[in-house]
């Protein structure tokens, strides 16, 4: 029987650049930086590029000061305008604080929620520092616009069309422009993917959009049903998804770089691709569940990854694997005190079935280091409720064996926008994964964040490795921000920012 179909979605908005000041172009709206004075200067608010004659014409500053505007990042005043001046309907004086990377995105994504339904936009914010604010500004306006939608009426509204970043010429910025879009339709597609319902989504539909993904980027793919996937031992993916009426995959999508040869080093990303999580067995209470559509999250993540590496230049070899289940009930389902055996042979006793994450990652990982021998191995997973515990839902949390990696993620972290936090790894709590009867226990308690950290770090060997527990920041409970209420799609931006570089394994290579 087919499954149903999803209906059309929104587009995020396009962009444009302009040597123009934005006072020149013909636009349905005109969005002005309002930034905090300078070190040294008076407390005066300060009107960014192209404001000079509009000031003159509204007097926009006396708006300002009348309103009490403090030019916070992501503050946005509306000034309406009579018809008589054309076009031009409104002009938003909009808040970008001291000018920080942070501050930009936040206007970014304030600007896009301040013009939905509009045709186009006008905008000097990144004029006002290029270099640091075009990027941060594009990747915020294009995931303050997610919007997904399953109403019998279409969308509740539309972002907007087009947005023109004024006085920047598109002779010196159009390549930043381009990356900028990269980065900002990876944490759209990843976001897309998670906020999906899994009466459509399911471990082969997930396999059809990796497949797509690759030949829309060039990629090699491979898919492992269920009898592949039993032929060659991957036990706990098979374990986990034995359950649902739909069955497992593992997925695999390669990418080399133009260049590639032979002492072309290797990363592996792997990702969590559960596409519904009841628990299992070890069922969830109602209210937990509510948000599982979006536990293949770390799946998601990697796939829009994956499709972006060639557009922001990756010079290493990359291969992603999504390890895709749903963790199901039934009379066939995985039970408390059963025994799995991973690919490789490593064997785990399972005391909770709703521990499942770490159980499908083991064999991706067990997978990658046997067969594709990688320089980093990098996993990306909604793993733990211990997480959200330990830092909320604006933060994620991530595990390192290896000090340099762990740098270049913070920093891609810091760059990006996607916070995380370095957690423990710390041996003390091994003798929690304990089990009288096979190599681990699957739940070996608290501190659950880390003794699942503990879990999958036998899976890694010796390999530089790092494991990225996004289970806090997974959903946003509100707007805020560049994120959206719903999934959040976390981590694709980190990782083509770190992907990205020049030297992506600098001081790394073994």
């Amino acid at each position: 029987m087919a499954g149903p179909a999803l209906p059309p979605q929104v587009a995020p908005p396009r962009f444009a650049l302009a040597a123009a000041g934005p006072e020149a172009l013909d636009a349905d709206v005109v969005a002005l930086p309002v930034a905090l004075p300078m070190d040294g200067e008076d407390g005066a608010l300060v009107l960014g590029p192209g404001a000079v004659e509009l000031d003159e014409r509204f007097d926009l500053l006396g708006i300002l000061e009348r309103e009490g505007v403090t030019g916070r990042a992501g503050e946005v005043l509306s000034v309406p305008l009579p018809p008589a001046h054309g076009r031009l309907g409104r002009i938003l004086l909009i808040g970008v604080g001291a000018q920080r990377r942070d501050d930009f995105r936040r206007a970014g994504a304030a600007l896009a929620r301040a013009v939905r339904d509009v045709e186009t936009v006008a905008t000097s914010i990144p004029a006002l520092a290029p270099e640091e604010a075009l990027e941060p500004f594009v990747v915020g306006a294009i995931l303050g616009s997610f919007h997904f939608t399953w109403r019998s009426t279409g969308p509740q509204w539309h972002p907007a069309s087009l947005i023109t970043l004024a006085d920047l010429s598109a002779e010196e910025y159009a390549a930043a422009l381009a990356r900028a879009e990269v980065l900002g339709h990876a944490g759209w597609r990843s976001r897309f993917l998670a906020t999906v319902p899994s009466n459509l989504k399911n471990p082969p539909w997930l396999a059809e959009q990796a497949l797509a993904v690759a030949r829309e980027a060039g990629l090699q793919a491979r898919v492992w049903d269920e009898e592949q996937l039993a032929a060659e031992g991957f036990g706990g993916i098979l374990a986990v998804g034995q359950a649902s009426a739909t069955p497992p995959r593992l997925i695999r999508l390669d990418y080399a770089p133009p260049k590639a040869g032979r002492r072309t080093p290797t990363v592996v990303l792997v990702g969590k691709g559960i596409t519904f999580d009841t628990g299992g067995l070890s069922i969830k209470p109602a209210e937990g569940m509510t948000t599982m559509k979006r536990d293949m999250t770390g799946g998601a993540v990697v796939i829009a990854t994956m499709a972006a590496l060639a557009a922001v230049g990756c010079p290493v070899r990359v291969v992603g694997l999504i390890a895709a289940a749903e963790n199901a009930i039934s009379g066939n389902a995985l039970r408390p005190g059963d025994v799995i055996r991973h690919y490789g042979g490593r064997t785990s006793e399972v005391t909770n079935t709703d521990a499942e994450g770490r159980l499908v990652m083991a064999d991706a990982m067990a997978y990658a280091v046997a067969q594709i021998k990688p320089d980093v191995l990098v996993d990306v997973a909604t793993l733990t409720g211990a997480m959200k515990v330990a830092l909320g839902q604006h933060v994620g949390g991530y595990f390192a064996n290896h000090d340099t990696l762990a740098a270049l993620l913070e920093e891609a972290a810091e760059i990006s926008g996607e916070p995380v936090w370095r957690m423990p790894l710390f041996a003390g709590y091994e003798d929690k994964i304990a089990s009288t009867v096979a190599d681990a226990d699957n739940a070996g308690g608290g501190p659950g964040a880390i003794t699942a950290a503990l879990f999958l770090q036998h899976f890694a060997g010796d390999v530089p490795w790092a494991h990225f527990d996004i289970a806090s920041i997974g959903d946003a409970p509100e707007e805020r921000y560049e994120w959206t209420t719903g999934p959040t799609g976390f981590g694709a931006r980190l990782l083509l920012t770190w992907l990205g570089q020049d030297e992506p394994l600098a001081g790394l290579r073994r």
